[in-house]
């Protein structure tokens, strides 16, 4: 390689390439990678300091590169000398050494250790301070970019130097050296997301400097222009007029390319400024989509996207109705930015450029989805852009796939009205798509006239649009599409959904072609593949207003999707129930009882058995359903595999009786002597006392005069499911008769000490499904005794009577939250316990009357954090938890008082540890392990609802705590690594090597030979869940370049047990991913 024959250097160094490119990588332990590395590295480091001919110097340096890449690890010990043969070349004559230089010292820092690091950083600010001449500024200034891209985690103690100077020399008027600082800034912003971060306001200033810096063009005409232009039909010509003016030596587009990806960078990773990025941010991209380089006008838009992309998985509590009160949401702010969008996004729908057009495309889309008919009133300037490029002769395949997929999601979108005007334009570009011989644009294409079909004529309302002469030609297209049998699956389900609207929409319009239609439905519902999809297409069918004829094809029909309730595929028997639901109460006269028979044999559904009675069929009466129904239970002496069958037959039974008045009272006198009947198995007392309940809740049973106390007999039964079935019936009947049975319970809770808490679950039951008005008499009653029962020491009473008070606060939390608020002062921890247990019951997921009076004193709740007694501390977690899940709203404002009393209960505590004496063994028992458990629940839970708050370095201290607790916490990490990786990756990557070493730990730990086998579980539960983590964070990009990671990886090849649960573990990931795409 050294000689000086240009063939034979030129032979050898793709020999020596193609060496190194094939040796094991450094994780897999090869000796041979370590010996080859350290015989080639002594040469090629004199090779790169002492060569004369310049392409020599160039290949040992890509050589150089290749290896640090990917044998870093092994060359620990040459690393100094390497750094001291690279460093002097950033000043070679030459630019492309210096080029290649940086790639190996970006290389280089991955790997090396922190003297290395160290030396290195120092000569660079050095060298940058002394500025000697601008050319080798601005090489040092690409390498800091450089080690930062590869090595943020380690460059973020820096900054604080780095970023003044990189400031001064964006100042300097050198077109180059600008773009070079501003591509740092954006790989700080990227790598070094906590440091960076009081810089950021600096970055964003000077971003949108040079965003507009365009020194040899002038834009300020062309506004005015533009109408002129177009009136004297000039237009094709003012399209080439730019280049006339196109000046090589202008570099100014750099400056801005750098500064929109730069602002993308900011816009990506910064959540909590949204609304500042609206104010300051969203004008000045606006403003830029007119950028005459298509390269940077690319870059606009893409940072445009980001911000709307950043603006859509906040909605859960952007929507929050007290934040809309606040007025300036991001959402709010973007409204009223939407026409200066539009505007600026009109004139480049018909750009010739393809690039530009697809780039307006993916901006509606997301524009429509973050924004919901936000477009509304500009549908007349965007449709015709739409068509411009669907008959476009020029388009590609891709900008007719983009330019269709923003259609639907317009037309999904906004109401059907507003596009009544544009459907006569609309449809003949949709239709020749869907006739195109590319299945991806068809596919794309059938979506958009499925709903084109619900837009020209819309069930729910009844307007004067006339869609007749449009019929024809989107029923031809999709119905040819239908009935081919060679086609992609996706457009074959497309084409069956399709149709199906077609026919629910307009099938009283189609005639004579409805019932060939129908059959095609028939045989793609014995096709495997298709089955699905024409289930459901059937039940929008039938469900159709226009009483569409399916007669023809019921016969056959129905027993196919009887056959599909067997098939052990959960989606295909839900659509099922779904349609089969639907054919019996939409064409109950067509409904033979052969049909039924091979449906009943399948199933249990509520409506259905309704339905089933009211068509009044023959041989399907009250009695014979009923028998149907319970026969299972009476004829079997064993008990029936699922416990939730009794509760659906129960169900079953309940709105057959509700259908049957008559047959009522004869069918509650049989159950309560099966009840009574000491012959009857458990199961019949099961099965008649939850049916009484069911029937009870809607039919008023007080005229039974047996009933109380076959009920409470059964309370003492043997069996604790008869015993749960019983409280759960004498609740239930309750609720058909408030006056009569709620006193009744709440005196028997009062005299029954032994039965309190099989009574309290009835008054839960009465207070869960009760109607508000019916309760409202019995709050205060209620309410006492709730209280009598709330310092009980048994916690399995406690729990239920905090869920009995919260439900109860629901019905009039004006008096009962501040009631319950002063419990909080109680003396006794017990009483304290119950009543923040309570709260926890008055949050859900939807919108109610309590949520502003709550969030007005959950505060107060939660300050029981502080609470002396360790179990109100775990108890208050638990609430702050189910509130961080179900209405992070309520929380989200109070988590920087909350945050640090819960990180506090992450901590081991020793004092809680105590010994326990077993025969001749001591055991552990640590009282503080279910608080630690509590905790990092609730930080799991803030990692989906409350991350824009989180400061992610303090929360990643404790879970790296975490790796090191008890099986339970470890389990819990391991998950919140997982979410982490994909969440916060640059965060993660910065502590990287903190957190693998535990991962480590737990992967190599041995358990003792004499165990017990649950020891051995949970060891492998443990494994598995770790290496789960650990294949997680190899999911972000320079994580295997850390020299920790490595090493575990190459340990993990080694060891058989391990390489199994890793393989294993990425094959699943890999599918799983494979599955998500597929579902969404």
């Amino acid at each position: 390689m050294l000689s000086d024959k240009e063939q034979l250097r030129d032979i050898s160094s793709i020999g020596l390439k193609t060496v190194i490119g094939e040796l094991p990588p450094a994780s897999s332990g090869s000796a041979l990678a370590a010996s080859v590395c350290k015989k080639i590295t002594g040469r090629l480091t004199s090779a790169i300091a002492k060569q004369e001919d310049v392409s020599v110097q160039l290949e040992a340096l890509d050589i150089m590169a290749d290896m640090l890449c990917r044998q870093g690890g092994l060359l620990v010990n040459f690393h100094p000398s390497i750094l001291s043969c690279l460093l002097p070349q950033l000043t070679s004559p030459r630019l492309a050494v210096r080029k290649r230089t940086i790639i190996a010292l970006g290389h280089l820092v991955m790997s090396c250790g922190n003297l290395v690091f160290v030396d290195l950083i120092e000569h660079l600010l050095s060298e940058l301070s002394r500025n000697e001449s601008m050319s080798t500024t601005r090489t040092y200034i690409q390498c800091i970019a450089a080690i930062s891209r590869q090595a943020g985690h380690r460059i973020g103690e820096y900054l604080e130097k780095i970023i003044p100077l990189v400031v001064k020399f964006c100042n300097v008027d050198d077109d180059e050296l600008r773009e070079y600082c501003i591509q740092a800034f954006e790989s700080f912003v990227r790598r070094c997301p906590k440091e960076v971060y009081p810089h950021v306001p600096t970055v964003i200033s000077i971003c949108l400097k040079y965003l507009t810096y365009d020194p040899n063009y002038n834009y300020d005409d062309e506004d005015e222009d533009e109408n002129a232009m177009d009136a004297d039909g000039l237009d094709e010509d003012y399209q080439g007029s730019d280049d006339e003016y196109s000046d090589d030596d202008d570099m100014s587009w750099k400056v801005r390319r750098a500064a929109a990806k730069c602002l993308d960078a900011v816009v990506s990773t910064r959540h909590e400024m949204l609304p500042e990025f609206y104010r300051t941010v969203s004008p000045a991209l606006i403003a830029r989509f007119k950028e005459r380089e298509e390269n940077v006008k690319a870059d606009v838009f893409h940072a445009y996207l980001s911000l709307l992309k950043q603006t859509r998985p906040a909605q859960s509590w952007l929507c929050d109705p007290d934040a809309m009160e606040q007025g300036e949401t991001p959402l709010t702010m973007l409204q009223i930015q939407v026409s200066m969008i539009v505007k600026a996004l009109h004139k480049q729908m018909k750009e010739k450029s393809v690039k530009t057009r697809q780039c307006c495309f993916n901006m509606l889309t997301e524009l429509v989805n973050v924004l919901p008919g936000a477009l509304a009133q500009h549908i007349p300037v965007l449709i015709p852009g739409i068509i411009f490029s669907l008959n476009d002769k020029s388009s590609s395949s891709n900008l007719k796939i983009d330019a269709l997929s923003c259609l639907y999601v317009i037309l999904c979108n906004h109401q059907p009205q507003v596009f009544h005007p544009h459907v006569q334009a609309i449809v003949p570009p949709v239709v020749a798509c869907v006739g195109d011989p590319f299945y991806k644009i068809t596919s794309e294409a059938l979506l958009v006239t499925q709903q084109l079909v619900k837009v020209i004529r819309p069930l729910d309302q009844t307007d004067a649009f006339d869609a007749s002469p449009y019929i024809a030609d989107l029923f031809a297209c999709t119905i040819k599409r239908l009935k081919a049998a060679d086609i992609d699956q996706e457009v074959k389900e497309r084409a069956i959904s399709c149709t199906g609207q077609i026919i629910c929409n307009l099938g009283d319009s189609l005639g004579a072609d409805l019932p060939g239609t129908l059959h095609i439905f028939l045989e793609r519902l014995k096709n495997e593949i298709t089955r699905l999809t024409t289930v459901k297409a059937l039940t929008l069918i039938a469900g159709s207003p226009l009483k569409i004829n399916l007669r023809p094809i019921l016969g056959e029909a129905v027993p196919i999707l009887a056959s599909f309730l067997r098939k052990n595929q959960r989606a295909l028997k839900l659509s099922t129930l779904a349609a089969l639901d639907i054919l019996v109460k939409n064409y109950s006269d067509s409904v033979t009882p052969a049909m039924i028979d091979a449906v009943l044999a399948e199933l249990a559904m509520l409506e259905f058995f309704q339905a089933l009675v009211a068509t009044g069929t023959a041989s399907l009466g009250y009695m014979d359903l009923l028998r149907m129904l319970t026969g299972p239970v009476y004829a079997q002496s064993a008990a029936l595999t699922h416990k939730q069958s009794y509760y659906s037959i129960a169900k079953c039974v309940a709105a057959l009786t509700r259908a049957c008045p008559k047959e009522g009272p004869a069918v509650v006198g049989q159950f309560i002597q099966d009840v009574k009947n000491s012959r009857s198995t458990d199961s019949i007392r099961l099965l008649a006392l939850l049916s009484l309940g069911e029937v009870g809740h809607h039919v008023d049973l007080s005229s039974q005069p047996e009933l109380k106390t076959v009920i409470l007999d059964a309370f003492s039964s043997a069996s604790e499911e008869v015993k749960s079935a019983a409280s759960y019936a004498l609740g239930s009947i309750s609720v058909g008769n408030l006056p009569e049975y709620l006193p009744f319970v709440l005196q028997e809770i009062s005299g029954q000490p032994k039965r309190q808490y099989l009574l309290l679950h009835s008054l839960k039951e009465i207070i869960s499904s009760a109607s508000v008005a019916g309760l409202k008499p019995y709050v205060e009653n209620v309410w006492a005794l709730l209280l009598k029962h709330c310092e009980c020491t048994e916690e399995g009473t406690r729990n239920v009577v905090a869920e009995c008070l919260g439900k109860l606060t629901l019905i009039d939390p004006e008096t009962l939250l501040p009631r319950l608020k002063s419990y909080l002062l109680s003396g006794s921890s017990y009483a304290r316990s119950s009543v923040v247990t309570a709260v926890k019951f008055t949050i859900s997921d939807h919108p109610q009357t309590i949520d502003p009076l709550l969030k007005n004193c959950i505060g107060d709740f939660l300050k029981t954090l502080e609470d002396p007694d360790l179990n109100v501390r775990r108890v208050a977690l638990v609430t702050f938890n189910s509130a961080a899940h179900n209405k992070p709203s309520l929380i989200r404002d109070l988590l920087d008082t909350v945050l640090p009393h819960l990180y506090n209960e992450t901590k081991v505590r020793k004092d809680l540890i105590r010994e326990v004496e077993m025969g001749p063994f001591k055991h552990t028992v640590d009282d503080g392990l279910d608080i630690r458990k509590a905790a990092f629940e609730c930080m799991y839970t803030l990692l989906d609802s409350c991350l824009d708050r989180l400061d992610i370095f303090e929360f990643l201290n404790h879970v790296e705590d975490g790796l090191k607790d008890h099986y339970d916490i470890k389990m819990l990490t391991f998950l919140m690594l997982a979410r982490l990786s994909s969440l916060c990756p640059s965060a993660v990557l910065q502590r990287l090597d903190r957190l693998v070493e535990p991962l480590r730990a737990t992967c190599t730990t041995k358990v003792k030979a004499n165990s017990v086998k649950q020891e051995f579980e949970k060891q492998d539960e443990l494994k598995r869940s770790a290496m789960r983590a650990v294949v997680a964070l190899l999911t972000i990009p320079e994580a295997e370049k850390s020299p920790l990671m490595s090493e575990f990886q190459s340990q993990i090849s080694s060891n058989p047990e391990l390489a199994a649960i890793f393989d294993s573990i990425q094959r699943d990931s890999s599918s799983a991913n494979m599955e998500s795409m597929d579902t969404s």
